[in-house]
């Protein structure tokens, strides 16, 4: 059993996001401040017309209090909500079922994350209590278990599976280079790609996601009240969150070549939104290109490629820019960044955009006449981990 849809009874008519990046100069009251400003301005709103917040962080702060102080709020609800790297997308996930139950009539999503002053390289770590028996790798090593199980299953060299993962790669950072708020707006070549050092197994630091700093906003209303907010608001169709239960840590059978808590979250969100052909009915996806190999494994996982065909596809400029289907047209995890709490409501951005045509010319992808775009995050390792899939689009009913 899935959730009840939510379809068109909530809308997003309002959005704001920082630069991401190493910003050493603001802090996260700052990066608050920005994005939430930013959003009710869109919105044609003060923060004063919004009834209730839903922050998302993994480790920046604690409580609603990390919102309520440096946007100066009084009286009104806060709650701070965190799943892994779906963090931003379940303070929308929340805030969007609050506006459709008719809890509010205007609700913000915000997720914020302050990496770069974390004193760690990579995700910022949260302890939790344990019994000791947990394998502990680092998120490049668990990620790099992706490509040789892939090629073994598919019959693809590691060779061929190289030049995949640098595609990946070279896409995500050419999108990025035009992207004034990406983390990384450079174009890198497969050469410098495929030379730069190995950070585990096939995987190389072009392999792997950035490392930053940033926040994103959404201004959500009912369904029903959106056209007369503004003339252009994106419908929610389809939210799906699945938590795994970890069985891919012990099942013997299970190869590292699927995420099922994604095909799970995607099959909710598709049936929710009445989609039955993603790869025809999507203008656009966001995934969680955390990893390059975890790109690959999403494109089938998420019902874009036949199983053991998405290498094929990669390789023939299906998900690039100007492709059928563009994918992370933003630059992605990749290029873009990926502070934590951001990254989800950072992909519904870039769905704001490119859905109302309002994306830099450089970058607005040929909508084809389609309507919806599709966000995706997950967090945890493979075989243990959440998914949030969410489809958007921009006509009612």
């Amino acid at each position: 059993m899935s959730a009840r849809s939510i379809r068109d009874a909530a809308a997003i008519v309002g959005m704001g996001l920082t630069q991401f990046g190493e910003l050493w100069d603001r802090g996260p009251e700052d990066l608050i401040v920005e994005a939430a400003l930013a959003a009710v301005e869109d919105a044609g709103m003060t923060l004063s017309d919004v009834d209730a917040f839903w922050l998302g962080t993994r480790a920046t702060g604690m409580s609603g209090l990390t919102l309520s102080r440096p946007l100066k709020l009084a009286g009104r609800p806060v709650t701070r909500v965190e799943n892994f790297c779906a963090t931003g997308s379940e303070a929308f996930r929340n805030a969007a079922y609050a506006a459709a139950a008719g809890a509010y009539d205007v609700v913000m999503a915000l997720g914020v994350e302050k990496m770069k002053d974390a004193g760690t390289s990579g995700l910022v770590p949260v302890p939790v209590p344990e019994d000791g028996t947990r394998t502990e790798l680092t998120g490049p090593a668990y990620f790099s278990l992706l490509v040789p199980a892939y090629a073994e299953r598919h019959g693809v060299s590691r060779e061929e599976l190289r030049r995949v993962l640098t595609h990946i790669a070279a896409k995500n950072h050419f999108n990025g280079a035009r992207n004034p708020k990406a983390q990384f707006r450079k174009e890198v070549t497969a050469e410098t790609i495929e030379r730069s050092p190995r950070v585990a197994g096939d995987l190389r630091v072009f392999d792997c996601s950035g490392v930053s700093d940033g926040a994103a906003a959404a201004v959500i209303v009912r369904g029903e009240d959106a056209s007369s907010r503004r003339p252009d608001p994106v419908y929610v169709k389809g939210l799906a969150l699945v938590a795994g239960d970890g069985s891919g840590q012990r099942d013997t059978e299970y190869d590292f070549t699927t995420f099922p808590e994604v095909v799970a979250a995607a099959e909710q969100a598709y049936a929710q939104a009445g989609v039955e052909d993603p790869a025809r009915e999507l203008a656009l996806a966001e995934v969680h290109d955390c990893f390059t190999p975890t790109e690959l494994v999403l494109m089938e996982d998420l019902g874009f490629s036949a199983r053991g065909s998405a290498w094929k596809d990669v390789l023939a400029g299906r998900f690039d820019l100007r492709g059928d289907l563009a994918v992370n047209p933003d630059g992605g995890l990749k290029s873009f960044g990926h502070p934590v709490g951001a990254s989800g409501l950072r992909m519904l951005y870039e769905c704001w955009l490119q859905l109302r045509g309002a994306a830099p010319a450089e970058r607005q992808i040929d909508l084809r006449g389609r309507t919806l775009g599709l966000t995706h995050n997950l967090g945890g390792p493979p075989g243990d981990c959440v998914s949030f899939v969410s489809v958007v689009g921009t006509h009612r009913g």
